[in-house]
């Protein structure tokens, strides 16, 4: 069994007669994702993916977007988020939600 630097052999499998291959013996775990590669000699690479929703995606891509959403989130971890009007107009913010 030929290897790549980085990886270490973990079992051989065969492929059934769709081509799947089993790889729970390798960590794989069910609902797992990868991103498939192939190279030149055929050693095929699976990459772990997590998935995010679309409307999630905009987020990633702008910098300047994620930075204030980890700013807020920090503000929120050290205690200095206030209510805005705005947001909150239509909320009651002295009831007591055990009540519910």
């Amino acid at each position: 069994m030929t290897t790549i630097e980085g990886f270490q052999p973990v079992n051989e499998v065969a492929a059934d007669n769709r081509g799947r291959v089993a790889l729970g013996k390798a960590g794989a775990n069910s609902d797992d994702r990868y991103a498939v590669s192939r190279n030149s000699e055929g050693a095929i690479l699976l990459t772990p993916l997590a998935s995010i929703p679309r409307r999630e995606l905009l987020v990633w891509e702008n910098d300047e977007l994620r930075a204030s959403l980890f700013r807020g989130l920090a503000e929120v971890a050290e205690g200095k988020a206030r209510a805005l009007d705005w947001v909150t107009s239509d909320v009651d913010l002295t009831e007591d939600d055990d009540d519910e």
